[in-house]
């Protein structure tokens, strides 16, 4: 559900942008207060691991469409809404200006679309109140499948929101809005399979690494350490972005499918300077366009890619967790107290 430039005015750009740096500083000063410096390596390991899942487009049957995990409610039911939505933030920046995966001038649009919703609403509305007095695997399923489902159906109403308020002329407000909630509700279900098996993992191997599952529950040992817990995602990460991510179907996505429905393209173009600045930029930064290599088809752009692009997250988030000194509270507060 990525959006390229053209689907967005300047205006409407430049309003989501501030909108989704608000909520970015909000999640800095409550990660700071938080002051979980284990959290550190989880954020790196499982930001690269939803860099790496969405490499995977799943077919949905008898649509000739397509969809991938968006990954906000996985991360924020094992960080918390306000670290996940920063880890979040970490993977649409990657994808964005290194695979040229959704626009420079959208970022604002997708970081609010993708992240915002799953990792505040889906994540404080639902996976809490549902864990609250303790987690169990129906309940993990039940939070998945629900949150995923409302929140990217939040998402896709957003997208059209703003084709909207940008005056797409080829996508009609009523018939885009008929043409994408249906597939993404879809694309919700699915996903949300996939994040309860995921958290079921980790309620099964180490309880303590899920957000808000009741502190008795927090407390129960598992049958892996952090570690190793840690490690086996860290493994399968690899595995998903430089092996299975070969497999994934050729299909659009839910949103390149309702455009192609509905405009008969899913490629608008968009005439501006402010649209060939951002393309211009986006050409010299993204390294692996489309996920492989430049003129060329060669399956090993792929692999490159999800390894590359794994390896980059994981460096940036763990990089700005240091950077913004997000977990130095504890010391100065030992410090004074000494």
């Amino acid at each position: 559900m990525h959006m390229a430039d053209a689907l967005v005015a300047p205006t409407v750009a430049a309003t989501m942008y501030a909108a989704s740096t608000i909520a970015g500083a909000y999640a800095v000063t409550k990660v700071k207060k938080e002051n979980e410096a284990e959290k550190i390596p989880v954020m790196g390991v499982m930001g690269a691991f939803v860099f790496a899942t969405q490499m995977i487009n799943f077919t949905i049957p008898g649509t000739g469409s397509s969809g991938h995990l968006c990954g906000g409610m996985l991360l924020s039911a094992l960080l918390g809404p306000h670290a996940g939505f920063l880890t979040m933030i970490g993977v649409l920046l990657i994808q964005c200006l290194l695979f040229a995966d959704g626009g420079i001038l959208a970022l604002g649009c997708n970081i609010w679309n993708m992240a915002f919703y799953a990792c505040f609403v889906g994540a404080l509305l639902i996976w809490r109140p549902m864990m609250k007095k303790g987690a169990s695997k129906a309940k993990i399923f039940a939070a998945s499948i629900f949150g995923c489902v409302l929140t990217l159906q939040l998402g896709a109403f957003s997208v059209t929101l703003e084709t909207l308020a940008s005056g797409i002329a080829e996508l009609p407000f009523g018939v885009f809005v008929a043409t994408m909630q249906p597939i993404h509700l879809a694309i919700g279900l699915v996903e949300g399979l996939i994040t309860a098996t995921v958290l079921c993992f980790v309620y099964e191997a180490r309880p303590s690494l899920l957000w808000g599952i009741g502190e008795k529950r927090a407390q129960a040992t598992g049958k892996l350490t952090t570690k190793k817990t840690v490690a086996v995602l860290a493994a399968v990460t690899l595995l998903i972005g430089g092996g299975l991510s070969l497999v994934a179907s050729a299909y659009p996505d839910g949103l390149e499918w309702s455009m192609e429905k509905v405009a008969g393209t899913s490629e608008l173009v968009a005439q501006g300077r402010v649209y060939d600045t951002m393309s211009r930029i986006q050409e010299k930064t993204a390294l692996l366009p489309d996920y492989a290599f430049t003129g060329s088809d060669s399956v090993a752009g792929t692999t490159c890619s999800g390894i590359v692009g794994s390896l980059l997250v994981v460096a940036l988030c763990i990089g700005c967790c240091y950077l913004f000194r997000f977990f130095k509270a504890e010391a100065r507060v030992k410090k004074k107290q000494d």
